[in-house]
């Protein structure tokens, strides 16, 4: 599935897919006070369609406030409460190409807020649903 979230400039856009037990939501563009809300509506109807195990790539996301901040605080407390669990796709710097990557402002926003640590955090689709990622510590619970 796609979705496509515009706020007049800026597009974002998302594709949901699954890998294994996994729904994988790709989440590009920006996360404010305009573009949230269909995140959180998309996690919404991923649990009532019965995921418990939900990816959240956000490195394609080029900008992140308190909004989009707020959403990713809100989406880890909902899955916790129907006991799921839920990973974020996070680059630590940069890419290959050795520039600034899209999804490190999101890494910097949660480390600088001191959210970060709540989160399971990995640095792409494939090692976040691994099997062997299953067997790492849960982040903090508060």
């Amino acid at each position: 599935m796609t979705f496509e979230v515009t706020d007049g400039e800026q597009g974002e856009q998302g594709e949901q897919g699954e890998q294994g037990e996994w729904a994988v939501l790709h989440v590009s563009g920006e996360m404010d006070l305009v573009t949230s809300p269909l995140l959180r509506q998309r996690v919404h109807e991923a649990v009532a369609d019965g995921r418990r195990s939900l990816v959240l790539d956000l490195s394609g996301v080029v900008f992140c406030d308190s909004t989009g901040v707020g959403v990713l605080v809100a989406t880890r407390r909902l899955m916790r409460s129907c006991r799921g669990r839920l990973r974020l796709i996070l680059p630590a710097d940069g890419h290959a190409g050795g520039g600034p990557s899209e999804g490190a402002h999101v890494n910097r926003v949660l480390a600088a807020l001191g959210v970060r640590r709540l989160f399971d955090v990995h640095p792409d689709v494939p090692s976040a649903v691994a099997p062997e990622s299953d067997e790492e510590a849960d982040p903090l619970s508060a």
